[in-house]
């Protein structure tokens, strides 16, 4: 087995950055090699006086790899939703303050990877700037699925929870510039020439931060907007099964925490990528992706 890292390095004040990259494609996606070389570049991350999670790609990250997932047995997606897990727990439980540097498409696991960090800062530019404004979210549903990575019970503690369950419910990304305007993004900056250097500015400016996990719905002062979030919205999901998956993660993680979440999510999904609705609506997908490419 490789054991390929990815790019990492430490700058003067203390801060690593690590740098997702992957050869041979031009966008990172979420696989199984990607993700044991994270697991085994964060082991390095020592006596950090910040962390920075970065891409090299022309998107920060596409996702997970769709087709890899649904070669894999049911035993074994479990196995690989939960090493991802494990993965993005130790960037949660960095005893730095690590930050999520945002410059293109962050889709599903991407934004579930990003929201591990204690703070994302994002490219964001202005209307006739000329620049590109770019999806941020998690577009699960859409594709008749679930997130597996904790987005259900994240993204509704970072913006306003009935905003975001709704759109995970309905697997419909924001933009980059829209959720800016939803409070996403601790920080902006109009280039990507600009990103490296306020991340590392934002992960040295907060010298007492809470280790342990991800922010969440359950974390104290989130559960009362979490629920009101939901109890806003529930009503007008629409009548999916991934629709009713994902509000069903919601209210499992405010009743009985974080784990119990990340573990329905993880059946939810291994459940919906076997049923008529998710193999059909993946199926589309791979062939408009083929369409695309002209393959």
């Amino acid at each position: 087995m490789s054991e390929t890292r990815q790019p990492l390095e430490r700058d003067g004040s203390g801060v690593y950055t690590l740098t997702l990259r992957q050869e041979g494609r031009s966008v990172v996606v979420l696989d199984w090699d990607l993700l044991r070389s994270i697991d085994r570049t964060l082991d390095d991350v020592v006596e950090a006086n910040g962390f920075v999670l970065a891409s090299d790609s022309k998107v920060f990250v596409a996702g997970a790899n769709l087709q890899e997932i649904m070669g894999l047995t049911d035993a074994e997606l479990h196995e690989y939703l939960e090493f991802g897990s494990a993965v993005f727990a130790k960037i949660a439980a960095l005893p730095c303050t690590s930050v999520a540097a945002i410059h293109g498409a962050a889709m599903g696991g991407g934004l579930e990877i990003a929201m591990h960090c204690d703070h994302l800062v994002a490219v964001v530019v202005g209307e006739g700037s000329g620049g590109r404004d770019y999806p941020v979210g998690l577009p699960e549903a859409g594709l008749s699925i679930c997130p597996g990575w904790g987005g259900t019970n994240m993204l509704p503690a970072r913006i306003d929870a009935g905003k975001a369950i709704e759109m995970t419910a309905t697997g419909k990304p924001g933009t980059s510039a829209s959720m800016d305007e939803l409070g996403l993004f601790a920080g902006v900056v109009d280039s990507k020439d600009a990103l490296l250097d306020a991340a590392r500015r934002v992960a040295l400016g907060e010298k007492d931060k809470e280790a342990g996990r991800a922010r969440c719905i359950s974390d104290a002062g989130k559960v009362q907007g979490a629920r009101a979030g939901l109890d806003a919205v529930r009503g007008s999901l629409p009548d999916t099964q991934a629709a009713r998956a994902v509000a069903g993660c919601v209210a499992e993680g405010l009743d009985k925490g974080w784990e119990a979440a990340l573990a329905m999510e993880r059946r939810e999904l291994v459940r919906l990528r076997s049923t008529e609705e998710g193999r059909g609506a993946i199926e589309a997908f791979f062939a408009k992706t083929r369409a695309k490419s002209g393959k």
